[in-house]
């Protein structure tokens, strides 16, 4: 009976202690009005959007009006189409870390790509199309696709790159948009429509010219295609609206911190370099920034044939 006693007096101690730290703590005059408040301002818009270090809160979009490829409009009135454009624009907008590294990347490179569309008579919105092929990081596909415009190996050859052992201009950002607007052309030439030729870049002239013929269609909007050509052409216009209006989709780049355009001068190379590590170096620099601006220099040596040369980029430090 003594332990039952003791027993009931502890407990009844250790309950009177919670009750008075739950007065304490939850006392409405000193904590629930800020808790209150705390919780509440996740549930609206919060006033700090508009800081640009604070994201933008996840929300519906609307389509731009008029928007348009390569002066060709989107027929967003039909449904599938307002559908397809709108899950684009929502995706890359909610891809922040890698929407907003590409729109670091490309300020160094799409001016670069823009004046050689622009030689070439190319319509501007082609620019877009490295960002959704490569993200301009010179990467290979699963199909061996290479470089800034992911181009083949045969088409390579066949739009003037040279591709070798030691010397693969697909790796050229530059030369590769030289061998890209060949194709472009080429391909307006067929269709006579510049939507279809950016879908074209993804499925091939011939694939979209037997699912034109056999669907008795000519217009990009009106083809049933496979799932990575259908959205192909979205994504080109998504990336496009917002590198265009960054603010408005909430991506806010301190011009500071955007990659820019590197200073070079070009070394013409007529004889062979037995050793690209130790010619690096005659030039003052490493062989890490020697690949770094010639990166279709494949191996550690240049063989140059008779009556040929090269340019080899180095960086002004």
């Amino acid at each position: 009976m003594k332990d039952l006693s003791l027993f009931i007096s502890v407990a009844t101690l250790v309950i009177l202690l919670g009750f008075i730290t739950y007065k304490g703590v939850h006392n409405p005059a000193k904590t629930d009005l800020i808790s209150d408040v705390e919780v509440a301002s996740h549930n609206v818009i919060p006033e700090e959007a508009e800081d640009p270090f604070h994201p933008l809160p996840a929300m519906s979009l609307d389509l731009p009006v008029n928007a348009s490829f390569a002066g060709e409009p989107i027929p967003v009135e039909i449904p599938d189409v307002y559908e397809r454009f709108d899950r684009e624009l929502q995706i890359n907008t909610y891809l922040h870390s890698s929407t907003l590294f590409l729109m670091k990347r490309a300020n160094r490179w799409l001016p670069q790509i823009d004046s050689i569309l622009e030689r070439n008579d190319i319509p501007v919105d082609f620019k877009y199309l490295p960002l959704i092929e490569s993200a301009l990081i010179n990467d290979v596909s699963p199909k061996n696709a290479v470089g800034f415009w992911q181009i083949l190996k045969t088409s390579g050859k066949e739009f003037g790159l040279e591709i070798t052992k030691e010397v693969d201009e697909r790796y050229d950002p530059l030369k590769s948009t030289q061998a890209a607007c060949k194709y472009i052309k080429k391909a307006y030439k067929k269709f006579g429509n510049w939507t279809l030729v950016a879908a074209s870049y993804n499925r091939g002239v011939g694939g979209i010219e037997r699912a034109a013929k056999n669907q008795k269609v000519d217009n990009y909007y009106d083809l049933f295609l496979n799932d990575e050509t259908s959205r192909y052409v979205f994504r080109i216009l998504a990336i496009k609206e917002i590198a265009e209006n960054q603010g408005k989709y909430g991506f806010k780049l301190d011009p500071g911190h955007l990659y820019k355009e590197e200073k070079l001068r070009k070394v013409e190379v007529k004889e062979t370099i037995k050793n690209l590590i130790d010619f690096a170096k005659s030039q003052g620099i490493n062989y890490k920034l020697l690949k770094r601006h010639n990166p279709w220099l494949r191996d550690e040596r240049l063989t140059v044939k008779k009556g040929k040369s090269y340019f080899i980029s180095i960086p002004i430090i």
